[in-house]
């Protein structure tokens, strides 16, 4: 599983036209998570990214998410699985499918709820438009 988490001040997620989650948090900051979930991920690598989307203190003051009452959009990512190793095209076959990959997100999504964070979305599977003002900038790789 990796992910991208960017510090924001506001972020969106848009589907046909329809915002379908966003977070707006000039002060505090929030993070936009994009998840990818991969075909050989551990039985327990949603609870550790989730724990570090929570916890990995990359807002301002090296305050965390969790510490700051700080947003979350979480969006899934199958992208970030890609291999580019060989070629001009990536390889798409370390990402899960989607049947494995839709509850994976859920159950992060769940897991940070669960912590009193605020939780956005957007749409697995969908084309989505993500939009974002990042501060900053200030983005992180993480593998789990």
């Amino acid at each position: 599983m990796k992910a991208v988490l960017t510090r924001v001040e506001s972020a969106s997620v848009t589907v046909d036209g329809e915002v379908v989650g966003a977070i707006d948090c000039p002060e505090t900051g929030g993070i936009l998570a994009l998840v990818g979930v991969g075909r050989d991920d551990a039985e327990d690598a949603w609870e550790k990214m989730a724990r570090k989307i929570a916890e990995l203190r990359i807002l301002d003051g090296e305050r965390s998410a969790q510490d700051a009452g700080a947003p979350v959009l979480l969006v899934s990512q199958f992208t970030l699985m890609g291999r580019t190793a060989k070629g001009r095209r990536p390889s798409w076959a370390d990402a899960a499918p989607g049947e494995v990959a839709a509850p994976v997100i859920a159950k992060i999504a769940e897991e940070l709820r669960g912590r009193g964070i605020t939780v956005e979305e957007g749409r697995f599977g969908a084309m989505m438009d993500v939009a974002s003002v990042n501060s900053g900038p200030f983005t992180v790789l993480v593998e789990a």
